[in-house]
C-alpha cells in the first residue's frame, strides 16, 4: 500500500472507475448479446434492442469507457449482423 496520501486517494478513485467501467463493458455485451439474438429469431422489437445497444456504445465513448474507433466498429458490426438475413448475404 502506498505512503503518500495522494497516491492512496488515486488508488481509490482508479479502483471505483474500474467498477464502473467494468460494469459498463458488461451491460455492452448484454445489450449487444440481445440484440444479435433478437434478430436471428424476427422478434419484432429487435430495431428497438439494436437502437439501444448503440446508444450505450456511443455513450461508454463518449464517457472514455472504450475507444472511439472501437465504438464505431461494434456499431458497424451490430448493424452489419441485423441488416443481412443469413451467413451467406451481405
Amino acid at each position: 500500500m502506498a505512503n503518500i496520501k495522494s497516491q492512496i486517494k488515486r488508488i481509490a478513485q482508479n479502483e471505483r472507475r474500474h467498477q464502473r467501467n467494468k460494469a459498463v463493458r458488461s451491460e455492452l455485451r448484454t445489450r449487444t448479446k440481445n440484440a444479435v439474438r433478437a434478430v436471428e429469431t424476427g422478434a419484432e422489437e429487435s430495431a428497438e434492442l439494436i437502437r439501444a445497444a448503440a446508444k450505450r456504445i456511443d455513450k461508454a465513448a463518449a464517457k472514455g469507457v472504450i475507444h472511439p474507433n472501437q465504438a464505431a466498429r461494434r456499431k458497424s458490426r451490430l448493424m452489419r449482423r441485423s441488416s443481412t438475413d443469413g451467413p451467406g448475404e451481405g
